[in-house]
């Protein structure tokens, strides 16, 4: 062990990690798709750090874009007054969100992007005189953040369990769009999925809902994709309730589906938007919320501000590394190249499907899961502990040993999920392909098959 690895043993707070006596992986540089440990051993970052790198690893063009704002303006807060960073963002953003989507209020990452629609819903429908719309929809599973308010919205029960007591009392979860196992419909979907949101709605009092949140592909669980008509099922929905719709795209925005938003991909308009990591592809933290006019109308009609502020959000030095980022993807037409390259992603990880575990490919874009089973073709899954022992005993250390870091996770039913930086092309592809064909067969081996 080295003396960083002993630091981060003994004095490290690892996040969503056991405290334990062995030292972390210590990631030392990157570049490209590619990150190295302290040791030299080279690892293909199959998931983009955290669904974050779009643009890949040691871009120069963003160091050099942070220095030099850095060395004009370091540091000025947005509270009131603005600077050209944000500003010159705030436009960039307008002109690539769907539909009328015009204003941006800048966070410093996706949980506080989550909270402060939330907040924006509840001081908006006190302006317009419905003050009891302050509950929240979501779906099952799905992951929207781990502060408080977010947590609330946050639909998977063990994060959720330690802090139940502090916990916001008004949201509830409704199905996600897992087709494969889905028991609403009868071999033929009549989007029954959405009109669970419908139902909730009318269960909780549709005078009492302010927001439905919804991911464009839900991250948690392994990249559900909607069926045809689910996202015009349910803007109708909110519609006829009055209710807002937030696209959660903390994770599936700037090109991760092939598309800059949800919206460009699957044909909807929300009334906000959340984003944050791909906007800067993760070389500084920044994130926020897109709205449509009719909500800061509202603000504008009754004199009043938005009581809400985070000292960091719209950070000078963030906003350029962000504009400096939407540069390079636009000169590189690095959605382009995820739009085109999705098929061959795809297909890739479909020729894994003759491993005897493996039973399913959901995805879409650069963000894609392959769901394992015991027994795919009678439908049986791994149970809670045999989930757990393949995860945790075989395929976390398997990844590590090939050099590829993707995500072996259980949090629902076992998948591997990637994402890899958005410029990596066939090599990479093929390289993933390549290494977890030889991770899950060798599971297999160990778990007898």
């Amino acid at each position: 062990m080295s003396i960083i690895s002993d630091m981060a043993k003994d004095h490290l707070w690892l996040h969503f990690a056991g405290i334990g006596t062995n030292a972390p992986t210590i990631i030392e540089r990157g570049d490209g798709c590619y990150v190295w440990d302290e040791n030299g051993k080279k690892y293909l970052d199959a998931l983009a750090g955290l669904f974050v790198t779009q643009i890949g690893h040691a871009r120069t063009e963003l160091a050099n874009a942070a220095s030099k704002q850095a060395e004009q303006l370091g540091f000025y807060p947005i509270w009131g007054s603005a600077h050209p960073p944000a500003a010159q963002l705030a436009s960039r953003l307008a002109e690539l969100a769907p539909g009328d989507m015009d204003r941006v209020f800048f966070t410093t990452g996706g949980s506080e992007a989550v909270e402060s629609a939330w907040k924006l819903a509840r001081q908006y429908f006190l302006l317009i005189g419905q003050p009891e719309r302050t509950k929240v929809v979501a779906r099952h599973t799905s992951y929207h953040g781990t502060t408080l308010g977010a947590l609330s919205i946050t639909g998977i029960p063990k994060y959720k369990e330690p802090f139940e007591p502090l916990l916001v009392k008004q949201t509830t979860h409704v199905a996600n769009t897992n087709a494969l196992h889905c028991t609403m419909c009868s071999g033929s979907c009549n989007l029954m999925c959405a009109d669970e949101i419908e139902a909730a709605i009318l269960r909780e009092g549709p005078e009492t809902v302010a927001a439905v949140y919804l991911e464009p592909v839900q991250n948690s669980g392994g990249c559900f994709v909607p069926p045809p008509g689910y996202w015009q099922r349910v803007r109708e929905i909110c519609d006829r309730h009055g209710v807002l719709l937030v696209s959660d795209e903390v994770i599936c925005a700037f090109g991760r589906l092939g598309s800059w938003f949800g919206g460009q991909k699957f044909d909807y308009v929300p009334d906000m938007i959340t984003f944050a990591k791909g906007i800067t592809s993760g070389y500084l933290p920044l994130g926020g919320v897109i709205t449509r006019p009719f909500l800061a109308d509202a603000f504008r009609e009754a004199g009043g501000s938005f009581l809400h502020g985070i000292t960091f959000g719209g950070h000078p030095v963030s906003c350029a590394v962000g504009l400096a980022n939407l540069d390079i993807m636009e000169s590189e037409r690095i959605v382009e190249h995820v739009a085109d390259l999705e098929g061959y992603f795809r297909a890739g990880l479909e020729s894994l499907l003759d491993i005897p575990i493996c039973k399913e490919v959901r995805g879409s874009g650069y963000f894609y899961a392959i769901e394992l089973m015991r027994d795919p073709e009678a439908m049986v899954k791994f149970t809670e502990a045999e989930a757990a022992a393949l995860v945790v005993d075989n395929l976390k250390p398997g990844l590590l040993d090939v050099g590829l870091l993707a995500r072996a996770d259980n949090r629902g039913d076992a998948i591997l999920q990637y994402s890899p930086p958005l410029i990596a092309g066939t090599a990479e592809i093929d390289e993933i392909v390549e290494k977890s064909r030889k991770v899950l067969t060798d599971a297999c081996r160990v778990l007898g098959y």
